[in-house]
């Protein structure tokens, strides 16, 4: 038997004492139907019985109950229901500073230019007072705050430029195309966020960009769409570099969307043959260590930090902050009694320099900050001439300046602890 499941509730009488089993017409949702009625209570006395209508089949099974097929539910995202096989492109967008401004101004260019790469573009932006948040609000950007809320359906690829945090793998999986990721070095070489530090500070000749796709749980371990190399100019700064890179960056991001299918079809998985670990840039590591450190070493780290943390020493039991690096320093000894040592420090009159000796030779100075910023000359006529002066029995340990050791070992210690266990150590 088979009911029409709109029936709810249903009465029917019985005035049959020789079976349990009648027909009757009862109406059923707007038709009128003739159905087999089971009575429970077969055994009462000739009356009119009644009861409630069994929707279970104790008889032939009708036709099978039609159900039109609705929508799938959706428990976790699954592929946008619309995605293009190539370009234009819609793009949310994800960074923070400088470096990802630039390939922020190409993508915004992209959206007006006859190749049409892109079709719509987005921003995630951290905070309210980041340089892709400024540029976005100048430029009409739609921005929005992180986490982004159900971007499903709404996008096909997602790009990362110096963001910072971790994007979350539903997040990853609700973008057709993955999320792209710009990163400033040759990869695997320097994974993590100061790449661009790490390649001055070692002496690299050569670095570079690679254009990747992200991995949800790791930084900078995700399969290589595209790279392009680049020479590093002698005595070139972080910011110089960065400046650069960040330009090559955005030009390689744009190559690689105007053919990302195929880019996707042929990546490449990194290998751990030369990977190396750039972790964030501590302030302490601006301590010099005099007997340790040779020119080129202190020249590297200071065009790789100097611009943001200054390079530091002991005088006199204080803090002096050194400014204006020079480079090497041709310093003559003779008339000086001794042979200099690490630490030693001399003004040289005509270039208005502060020369101090290191590990291999001499390093120039024309600044310093102490209480206030001074130049060479203010220095010396101040501190070092009159401590030459007054203490002349002390010369050795009052004219130098000291390193502070268990600050720069400290550094040390966990900067190569990071570079043989790179995937257990955090910044």
């Amino acid at each position: 038997m088979w009911t029409d499941p709109r029936l709810v509730c249903l009465q029917v009488f019985c005035s049959s004492l020789r079976s349990c089993c009648v027909k009757r017409r009862v109406v059923v949702g707007l038709r009128r139907k003739e159905v087999d009625i089971q009575h429970p209570r077969c055994c009462r006395p000739a009356s009119h019985h009644s009861c409630l209508l069994y929707t279970r089949p104790y008889s032939t099974p009708g036709p099978p109950r039609r159900s039109t097929p609705g929508p799938p539910r959706r428990s976790t995202p699954g592929p946008p229901p619309r995605s293009t096989p190539g370009p234009p492109w819609r793009v949310l967008f994800f960074g923070t500073d400088h470096f990802a401004v630039e390939s922020l101004k190409r993508l915004t260019s992209a959206r007006s230019s006859s190749e049409r790469i892109v079709e719509s573009l987005e921003v995630v932006s951290l905070s309210s007072d980041t340089q892709v948040k400024k540029f976005a609000d100048q430029n009409q950007l739609p921005v929005h705050p992180w986490p982004p809320g159900d971007v499903y359906g709404r996008f096909d690829v997602g790009v990362v430029v110096s963001f910072g945090c971790l994007l979350r793998e539903s997040l990853i999986n609700q973008l057709p195309h993955g999320i792209l990721n710009v990163h400033p070095s040759l990869l695997p070489r320097w994974r993590g966020p100061a790449p661009i530090f790490h390649t001055i500070l070692h002496g690299d000749t050569v670095t570079g960009v690679t254009i990747m796709q992200i991995h949800p749980r790791r930084f900078d371990v995700g399969p290589i769409l595209h790279q392009t190399v680049y020479q590093v100019p002698e005595n070139c700064t972080a910011d110089q570099l960065g400046a650069t890179l960040a330009t090559e960056g955005a030009q390689l991001l744009i190559e690689t969307l105007k053919t990302l299918p195929e880019r996707i079809a042929n990546r490449r998985e990194q290998g751990e043959t030369g990977a190396t670990l750039a972790p964030k840039i501590r302030s302490s590591l601006s301590w010099i260590v005099w007997e340790e450190q040779t020119c080129d070493q202190i020249s590297r780290l200071y065009r790789a930090i100097g611009s943001r943390i200054p390079l530091r020493t002991i005088w006199m039991g204080k803090t002096i902050k050194l400014m204006d690096f020079v480079g090497n320093c041709q310093v003559s000894i003779s008339g000086h009694g001794s042979a200099p040592i690490p630490g030693s420090v001399r003004y040289l009159r005509e270039r208005n320099t502060l020369a101090v000796c290191c590990k291999d030779g001499w390093v120039g100075f024309k600044a310093v900050v102490l209480k206030k910023r001074l130049s060479a000359a203010d220095f010396y006529n101040g501190y070092l001439h009159q401590s030459r002066t007054k203490k002349p029995s002390h010369q050795n340990q009052e004219c130098r300046f000291l390193s502070n050791r268990t600050e720069a070992y400290q550094m040390t210690e966990c900067t190569d602890t990071r570079a043989h266990h790179p995937m257990t150590c955090t910044t």
